[in-house]
C-alpha cells in the first residue's frame, strides 16, 4: 500500500517538474514575436501558376527591401521602416502581377497575426501573435510563403543590419536555435487554447 502511495507522490512530482519546465518555456518563448517582423505573402490560390507567381513577388519585395532594414536595432524601429516604404511596396508587387500577366489585386499591409511553429534554416520560431508585413495577392487562398523581415533573416545582408543575436536574449537565442519540437507544439497547444478562452 505504501509502496503504491509512493509511486503515485513521484508520478505526481514529476508531472509537476514536466509542467514547471514547460510553463518557463513557454514564457521564453512569449516574448520572441514582440522582437520579430516578419514577412508573409499570401498567393491567390494553390494553382501552380499562382504559387509561382507568388514566387516572382517574393523575389522582387526582397529585391525592393534590400537595404531597407541597414541601421535597424529593434522590431519598432523595422515596422516604421516598412510603414514609410509600403506605398513602394505594394506598387512593386503589384507591377510583378501585371508583369507576369495577372490583374489580381494586391495589397500591402502591416498587421499582427498568428503563426503556428515555423522553421526557418536552423531557426525555429514558436507559435504566437507576431507583427508581419503582409502581401496578399488576388483572394489570398494558396499557400503562403514567410520569412524573418527583422532581424533580416530572408534578405541580402548588409554591414549594419541587426542579426538575430543582436536582437534576441541568450534565452531566446537557444529557445529558437534549440531544436524543441514537441516542446514548440506544446506552446502551440498552449496558444490555441488561450486564443479559444479569449475568445468564450
Amino acid at each position: 500500500m505504501k509502496i503504491k502511495l509512493l509511486e503515485k507522490c513521484a508520478l505526481f512530482g514529476l508531472l509537476c517538474a514536466a509542467l514547471f519546465s514547460l510553463l518557463g518555456f513557454t514564457a521564453r518563448c512569449e516574448s520572441i514575436p514582440g522582437e520579430v517582423l516578419r514577412l508573409h505573402i499570401l498567393a491567390n490560390s494553390d494553382s501552380e501558376e499562382d504559387q509561382a507567381l507568388k514566387l516572382r513577388v517574393r523575389d522582387r519585395i526582397l529585391a525592393e527591401s534590400s537595404g531597407l532594414m541597414d541601421g535597424v536595432q529593434n522590431r519598432d524601429g523595422a515596422v516604421e521602416a516598412v510603414r514609410r516604404r509600403l506605398p513602394q511596396l505594394e506598387e512593386a508587387a503589384r507591377q510583378e502581377v501585371e508583369a507576369a500577366g495577372y490583374s489580381y489585386p494586391v495589397k500591402a499591409e502591416l498587421t499582427t497575426m498568428y503563426f503556428s511553429t515555423r522553421r526557418y534554416g536552423s531557426v525555429t520560431l514558436p507559435a504566437g501573435e507576431y507583427q508581419a508585413l503582409r502581401i496578399t495577392i488576388g483572394r489570398g487562398e494558396g499557400h503562403n510563403w514567410w520569412c524573418m523581415l527583422f532581424p533580416a533573416l530572408c534578405l541580402p545582408a548588409a554591414e549594419d543590419a541587426a542579426q538575430l543575436e543582436d536582437v534576441l536574449t541568450g534565452d531566446e537565442l537557444q529557445v529558437v536555435q534549440g531544436g524543441y519540437e514537441v516542446k514548440f507544439k506544446v506552446v502551440e497547444l498552449y496558444e490555441q487554447l488561450r486564443d479559444w478562452l479569449e475568445d468564450q
